[in-house]
């Protein structure tokens, strides 16, 4: 039961910041080996290196056979939107990267490495991330904004032979699409006849409608700031006329109250308080509302309950449901590590939300993802990468 947990703890501010200055780095690299004596320096330094460095020149295909490469992953970030605080560059990124890094070792024994880039030019971007790409497995990109992370993430994935994953997108996308699963079983309705709501056009919601479309749900309407997206709307964006194109069948046009009425489900990857309970009091009966804009979500749970919501999930870690990327890409990139796949595919992306889905047994309102510490949640997605 959630009353039983231990609770989170309350960080104020200048206790994160005492903690960080006393801690430093959260972490490091450790050798494999020992340099106990002249014969183990000689080995794996030189002369010894000498002999792999040469086969490698000659046979690069073995790379992760004798490198770090078969272990490693390059989290990637150039600062352009950071968590909920925005373009805060570089430096404000590189403690989210660290972060991931550390998950990544602590949940899923990958050895993953902090890499903020001092540019936003998407062009740039490419060009130093396939440059550096011959010592990692794998590529983790992360707040980088939209629209530049669709075209940033499409181009490395065509020019590199390793996965390449944007975390805010398909992460995200992933374990919406796994609660929602559970979230219908719970409210008693058909998951593919939801009618599903998305406030938020960016990285995120175009990731998780194109999920939910894959995984079989066809009444799903996307807004931006300006409304509801449909096919024929001036002035929309190569990317939001690809949403317009396999979303809102029925051409809805109006703003998120208008949109919500009748709807079975919220999701909302946006910005804070930007729905009130009168407006979940007008969807439908048993409505779904996953309110994920962090730290302050559009809706409090409270207030939804209020409304007349029955399944509630936020991003949050102090709430239930905490719809929480690192339930995903630990295990994503386990499984694309230790079988050489060189490409995360949407089929991929359904398998893992149904596994992630399937190890909560008895889904309830409180309960319909699993915990992000649950140590089953990797190797069942890995399983799922092949």
């Amino acid at each position: 039961m959630a009353s039983s947990k231990k609770k989170t703890k309350t960080q104020t501010p200048a206790h994160v910041l005492a903690a960080f200055r006393r801690i430093g780095p959260r972490i490091e690299t450790k050798g494999r080996v020992k340099l106990k004596d002249k014969d183990a320096l000689g080995l794996y330094y030189t002369p010894g290196v000498g002999v792999a460095s040469l086969h490698l020149a000659k046979h690069p295909e073995d790379t992760r056979k004798l490198s770090v490469k078969k272990n490693s992953v390059a989290v990637i970030s150039d600062g352009s939107a950071v968590l909920g605080l925005g373009n805060i560059g570089p430096y404000g990124a590189l403690p989210v990267m660290e972060g991931k890094a550390l998950i990544f070792k602590e949940l899923a024994n990958v050895d993953a490495w902090p890499i903020v880039l001092d540019t936003q030019d998407p062009d740039e971007i490419v060009r130093t991330i396939i440059a550096i790409a011959p010592g990692f497995g794998g590529i983790n990109l992360e707040d980088i904004k939209a629209p530049e992370c669709f075209d940033i993430e499409k181009r490395l994935i065509e020019a590199l032979d390793i996965p390449v994953m944007h975390d805010d997108q398909h992460g995200t996308a992933i374990v919406v699409l796994a609660g929602l699963m559970n979230a219908a079983t719970v409210v008693g309705k058909s998951f593919k006849k939801l009618r599903v709501v998305i406030s938020g056009a960016g990285a995120a919601g175009s990731a998780v409608a194109k999920l939910l479309c894959a995984a079989g749900i066809t009444d799903i309407v996307v807004l931006d700031r300006a409304g509801a997206i449909y096919n024929g709307r001036p002035g929309l964006s190569p990317s939001k006329q690809e949403l317009a194109s396999i979303t809102n069948p029925h051409k809805v046009s109006g703003d998120l109250a208008s949109v919500l009425e009748g709807s079975d489900v919220f999701v909302g990857v946006s910005g804070p308080n930007l729905l009130t309970r009168s407006d979940v009091q007008t969807m439908a009966k048993d409505a779904i509302v996953f309110a994920l804009s962090n730290p302050v979500p559009e809706i409090m749970p409270e207030e939804a309950k209020k409304g007349g919501a029955r399944v509630i999930a936020t991003g949050r870690s102090d709430f239930p449901n905490q719809v929480n990327n690192a339930l995903v890409f630990p295990g994503i990139f386990r499984g694309a590590l230790d079988r050489g796949v060189t490409e995360i595919t949407q089929a991929m992306k359904l398998k893992a939300a149904k596994a992630l889905a399937q190890l909560v047994v008895k889904p309830t309102a409180e309960k319909i993802i699993p915990d992000v510490f649950d140590k089953r949640v990797v190797p069942a997605i890995a399983k799922t990468i092949r």
